[in-house]
């Protein structure tokens, strides 16, 4: 029996559609709990995410990698216990760490500095603005739901609409037409969720989900150029049909440092009332 192309599409995309359902219920369901289960969760993904980050990028030796992992349970840990400030403090020693190694052997400096703000940042911020007790819950589902309304319409409209692509270098099929899809799709969340509260600024919200929408998709530019100096498809074999999770994350990884930014930088009541009160 001869599995065509357009059989193979298929099953590929029977696959991913069953770890998405199988996945995003449990990550929905732990972050709506919050807490330890939701740090929990993190902490998995954090071991994942490090040891993708370390396949994906130059190093000579393990011990760099177990930093890497080491740090990210630490600082996940630290953030989890409510000290996101300690937890950065202890990545920074890991990075401090991992650069006397590399001074030592002679080799490149800007890999852990890279990767550790790439790891630990977005780590450490969802785990800020999800213990933030007022709104730490809406601020990490109107995020979640700008990534993915960011990736559901920029898919539809790329689709659709086609045109000229922002990057074809990195993505080949990443147009201009699904960019302003995803920051309209966006934009909705942002709008949606601010009525829902009834608190500010409801265009306000969904300009700065529109904002986000961007960021997320120079998350996905990101990685794809990791992956490309990296000469490999994916960034690994974890979720089936998916790649690995960094495939998955990469838009969440760049939107969730800069939501965090944005709470610090406007925080009023709490890293929560920063993202979602505008003005």
């Amino acid at each position: 029996m001869t599995v065509t192309a357009e059989d193979a599409k298929s099953s590929n995309l029977r696959t991913r559609i069953a770890s998405a359902l199988v996945l995003a219920p449990l990550a929905l369901v732990l972050a709506w709990i919050g807490g330890w289960p939701f740090a929990a969760l993190l902490a998995a993904a954090s071991v994942a995410m490090a040891l993708e980050l370390a396949a994906l990028l130059p190093s000579e030796g393990r011990g760099e990698k177990v930093l890497l992992v080491g740090f990210s349970l630490v600082a996940v840990g630290m953030a989890g216990a409510g000290l996101p400030l300690v937890a950065l403090i202890a990545g920074m020693g890991g990075l401090f760490l991992s650069i006397a190694f590399r001074l030592w052997r002679g080799e490149a400096l800007w890999v852990p500095l890279f990767a550790y703000p790439y790891l630990l940042l977005p780590l450490v911020g969802m785990l800020w603005l999800r213990f933030d007790p007022l709104l730490g819950r809406a601020a990490i589902f109107w995020l979640l739901g700008v990534v993915w309304a960011t990736d559901t319409f920029a898919y539809f409209a790329g689709r659709t609409i086609g045109g000229p692509k922002i990057a074809p270098q990195l993505s080949p099929k990443k147009t201009w037409a699904g960019l302003i899809g995803g920051m309209l799709g966006a934009g909705i969340v942002g709008f949606g969720t601010s009525l829902l509260l009834g608190l500010g600024s409801p265009a306000l919200l969904a300009l700065v989900s529109a904002f986000l929408a961007v960021v997320a998709q120079a998350g996905d530019f990101l990685e794809s150029g990791l992956k490309r100096h990296a000469g490999v498809k994916d960034s690994g074999t974890l979720i089936p049909g998916h790649g690995g999770i960094l495939d998955r994350v990469d838009g969440l990884v760049t939107a969730t440092m800069g939501a965090a930014l944005l709470a610090l930088l406007h925080m009023a009541a709490g890293p929560g009332a920063g993202v979602l009160i505008w003005p």
